[in-house]
């Protein structure tokens, strides 16, 4: 499987997301910031969520991004597919045409191992990633980094 920084990114973003929504709409700044992913890559990959209709834009003061859902019914393997990130172990995308337009002798074992991949995603939710102890930890820990920064900002800001 090649599970790019697409795939990854967009998981991740999603779950900062599902942690931080529950309380108002969360800016895809705050998201680059917390995550240190770049803003303009995560503005392409909520165009595809919102495509997709996992998330929903907020406008307005206070605005942002929530989900369109709760996080229990959004599995990863969606959120992958939603940014048009294949799951795929084949060398030909699993059309059966890797060897001279015919399957290559490891064809079955890789389209098995995208099939347990696959499964495996989409048996994970956004939810239950939430509540798992050291996702929850490590999320109140980057959300005290921003808070940090924000805070260090504003004083620089008024000494200025």
């Amino acid at each position: 499987m090649r599970l790019t920084t697409k795939g990854r990114y967009a998981v991740t973003a999603m779950l900062d997301l599902a942690f931080h929504s529950e309380k108002k709409p969360v800016t895809l700044t705050d998201i680059a910031t917390r995550q240190t992913i770049s803003l303009s890559y995560l503005e392409q990959l909520f165009a595809r969520l919102r495509r997709a209709g996992m998330v929903v834009g907020v406008r307005g003061p206070g605005g942002g991004y929530k989900l369109s859902r709760v996080a229990a019914e959004i599995n990863i393997a969606d959120i992958i597919t939603a940014v048009d990130e294949p799951i795929d172990s084949t060398k030909c995308g699993g059309e059966g045409n890797c060897q001279e337009g015919l399957p290559c002798l490891t064809h079955n074992l890789w389209m098995g191992l995208s099939e347990q991949i696959r499964t495996y995603l989409q048996g994970i939710s956004l939810g239950e990633l939430l509540e798992r102890e050291p996702i929850s930890d490590i999320a109140k820990r980057q959300e005290n980094s921003l808070e940090q920064v924000v805070t260090l900002a504003q004083q620089e800001k008024i000494s200025a």
